[in-house]
């Protein structure tokens, strides 16, 4: 009785970060309002309908931030105990059976009147879980007496230390990550494998993984990622798109990256007015989605997109400081993984709608229709809020 009653008083919202909490919430309506404003040609083109996309997107909004709130009430030690294993297994499983059940194209798993894509979902679980088990390898990661000297070339001096600091602070996790990323890998999703990729890096490194061996894997994933941009005709096509589209037609490949431009080009400073843009009608394609920011560009400026940025970089700096004034190593990592998360994909989005990198077909977080997407993002939010929660209680019971 007594263990049950103290879970019952731990799940609770009380000490969630006001800030943290409201920046998310405003992304939220923010990005609902211009799904809609964005949505409403191709969805009454396609659907009958001009409000088709904006209330499903209202929808899974709404189940995201009940999944928000619950995950933001579920102790950090429930999610590191409970959610981090089993949360990661049933993502791992998702993503073998979605190769066996995903269609031509493999990632979306269809379950009656909505899909889930697996790859999302293991986003945040394998955060949870790379932070559980850097937690638990610190005793052999430890570097106290590893080495003489200073610098990435310093002497190794205990090499027994230096070899197990090897195995468990980069080699173990590594593969972890490794194998993840050959499953999405195999759906040929290649942005998603390599944001997957990335946040697994930023875990590891922030665990404490050695710099030297950080730096040689490092290397080592540069030239495995230029192999598959160069070595495969669909993402070296892109590059080449990217690099040469003047030997592109406008009408056919470049389309929506020139579109794109356009609509961010005749927006000026302060827009043309919110639902009052014209790439948008059918011009962009289906801008509700990947190039939803060229669409925020038109109609509200370079106002709107500098508030967008804005937000995300509240969100990345809120986080940030939220993760050093935590109590516990897993609770910290969790929350840079998934400021790292975030703000990887949103700089990524917006390099691609800015013709910045090659297009890599990345959501906006937040911004972008999306819906078992939006939802995982909004637990993902929710674990965020729960990890960085119970240092603050202390501070105010102070």
């Amino acid at each position: 009785m007594n263990g049950t009653g103290g879970f019952k008083k731990a799940l609770s919202l009380k000490g969630i970060d006001k800030t943290m909490a409201l920046t998310v919430i405003l992304m939220l309506v923010y990005g609902s309002v211009m799904v809609f404003s964005a949505s409403a040609p191709y969805a009454q083109s396609n659907h009958g309908d001009a409000y088709y996309y904006a209330k499903r997107q209202v929808f899974w909004a709404a189940l995201g931030l009940v999944g928000m709130l619950v995950c933001a009430a579920i102790p950090s030690d429930t999610h590191k105990k409970y959610t981090a294993p089993i949360g990661f297994a049933v993502a791992a499983i998702l993503l073998v059976i979605v190769l066996f059940t995903g269609g031509a194209i493999k990632r979306w798993i269809n379950i009656g009147f909505f899909s889930i894509q697996p790859s999302e979902m293991m986003k945040p679980m394998l955060i949870l879980m790379m932070a559980k088990y850097m937690e638990w390898a610190q005793p052999y990661i430890k570097r106290n007496g590893l080495y003489s000297g200073f610098g990435l070339f310093s002497r190794i001096a205990d090499k027994k230390a230096f070899m197990r600091a090897s195995l468990y602070g980069v080699f173990i996790p590594t593969l972890i990550v490794f194998s993840v990323c050959v499953l999405i890998m195999l759906e040929n999703h290649f942005s998603g494998t390599l944001i997957t990729f990335c946040i697994g890096a930023i875990v590891i490194f922030a665990g404490g993984a050695m710099l030297r061996w950080f730096a040689g894997a490092g290397g080592i994933v540069c030239v495995a990622v230029f192999a598959v941009l160069f070595g495969t005709d669909y993402a070296s096509e892109r590059i080449d798109i990217w690099l040469h589209p003047e030997s592109f037609s406008v009408s056919d490949e470049t389309w929506q990256i020139t579109q794109g431009l356009i609509a961010i080009g005749s927006g000026g400073v302060f827009g043309t007015g919110l639902g009052k843009g014209m790439q948008k009608q059918l011009y962009v394609s289906a801008a509700h989605n990947d190039f939803i920011f060229s669409i925020v560009c038109e109609e509200l400026g370079l106002v709107g997109a500098i508030l967008l940025i804005a937000l995300f970089f509240a969100f990345a700096k809120r986080g940030i400081a939220l993760a050093k004034d935590t109590d516990t190593l897993f609770e910290s990592l969790v929350a840079v993984g998934i400021v790292g998360h975030v703000a990887l994909q949103a700089f990524l989005n917006i390099g691609v709608v800015t013709g910045t990198i090659p297009n890599t077909g990345v959501t906006l977080p937040f911004f972008s229709y999306g819906g078992s997407a939006l939802v995982v993002l909004l637990c993902e939010s929710g674990i965020l809020l729960s990890v960085t929660k119970k240092k603050i209680r202390k501070d105010n019971v102070k």
